[in-house]
């Protein structure tokens, strides 16, 4: 097929479209269709967020389901219900012709109600076994596969699905989903030819002998080969369900693969726009550094370099998981939290490494990593040391 080549179409995005509907004056070119390609061929390179997931399920009912599994569980459970409730089934026909056949010359069928209400009585009696396993079935496949879920989204009405759209039909056939459900094809009636012929075969003499049996030998036998077609079948489409609900889950997970842009969107509904976010951190140390004056003296200690860093630390055991970085400066900075440290009688420790460290990786309002605690707690302890000492020399 071909397609039309316009402006505003970027050169990626490829679609199909018919010959007929196009001028012969216009410029043809082959296209392929995206759906040939993975998603990181679409730009879609990361893997899909819990919001995501949980919105194509709650919201659209979109779940990663083999519809092969819920096609062999309704036809093996029902099959076996069919083969257990065979003899009271026949018994059932066999009343309801034994019925009409008895009165056939009294009952008029313009007239006598009778004759639908027991026709409808047994077709009941003889159906409703069959039918309440298989949907006990259906639900059961489809439990086992998404877990409890109810959405009427997929049975909403879509104008679109009935438009036909011959591009996306042949983009779909030739798509990794259009070749394996292709070959998945190929494999069942396999499956099933195999399977018929091998029975057949193997009782070929029976079925040769059965013109001299009577009628009710014969249906008998035919009945017992189609069950175990019935039977034999329905296990091996189990088994082939498995690797298709593996490729529907992969195939799941690529449909809801994300762009970076999307991620970066969903992040910023989340946790708000990062930049936004970058400010207000920003603002807040400008805030903090502004307060210096007040936040030093308040400080129950100040690490220095000694000369060219300064970090203030505040630390109230009731409040705090750990202690916090009130200020921090550098050269000029670090000189004057050292004499605001100084002029209201914080204790000032010098520990090289440990102010190079905090300076670096530590902002002003944020606590202290867990990998500093026992070094500061070093600290902090020959504080309460220092602390101790000027009472007692207050007191002498």
């Amino acid at each position: 097929m071909y397609g039309e080549k316009s402006e505003d179409q970027p050169v990626s995005k490829l679609q199909f479209s018919s010959p007929l509907v196009l001028g012969l004056h216009e410029k043809m070119i082959p296209v392929i269709d995206l759906q040939w390609f993975a998603a990181e061929d679409e730009g879609r390179t990361e893997e899909p967020s819990e919001y995501k997931i949980r919105k194509a399920r709650e919201e659209e009912g979109r779940v990663a389901k083999s519809q092969e599994l819920i096609s062999a569980v309704g036809l093996l459970f029902p099959g076996l219900m069919l083969i257990f409730l065979a003899p009271s089934m026949v018994r059932n026909c066999t009343e309801l012709i034994r019925f009409f056949f008895l009165r056939a010359t009294t009952l008029d069928p313009t007239k006598d109600r009778m004759i639908l209400g027991t026709c409808l009585l047994y077709f009941i009696r003889i159906v409703w076994p069959i039918i309440a396993v298989a949907v006990v079935a259906a639900l059961f496949s489809n439990i086992v596969q998404v877990g409890l879920l109810f959405t009427t989204q997929p049975l909403a009405p879509k104008f679109s699905r009935i438009i036909p759209r011959f591009g996306k039909f042949f983009g779909r056939a030739f798509s990794v989903e259009g070749l394996f459900n292709f070959f998945k094809s190929l494999v069942k009636m396999g499956i099933i030819g195999v399977v018929a012929y091998t029975i057949i075969r193997s009782n070929i003499q029976k079925l040769s002998s059965l013109q001299t049996a009577d009628l009710w030998s014969s249906v008998s036998f035919i009945a017992l080969l189609a069950a175990q077609l019935l039977i034999i079948s329905a296990l091996l489409l189990m088994v082939l369900s498995i690797p298709d609900y593996m490729f529907q889950r992969w195939q799941y997970r690529e449909s809801l693969k994300m762009s970076k842009e999307e991620v970066k969107e969903e992040r910023k509904m989340y946790e708000g726009d990062p930049q936004i976010r970058a400010r207000l951190k920003a603002r807040m140390r400008e805030i903090l550094r502004s307060n210096m004056a007040i936040n030093v003296p308040k400080a129950d200690v100040v690490i220095t370099n000694p000369t060219h860093f300064a970090i203030a630390l505040e630390y109230d055991r009731n409040q705090m998981i750990a202690p916090q970085v009130t200020a921090k400066g550098e050269d000029e900075m670090a000189f004057r939290i050292r004499r605001l440290a100084q002029d209201s009688g914080v204790p000032i420790v010098e520990n090289k490494p440990l102010a190079r460290a905090l300076y670096k990786e530590v902002e002003v309002g944020d606590f202290i990593p867990e990998q500093y605690w026992e070094v500061v707690a070093l600290v902090l302890s020959k504080v309460s040391k220092i602390n101790e000492d000027r009472k007692r020399a207050r007191a002498i």
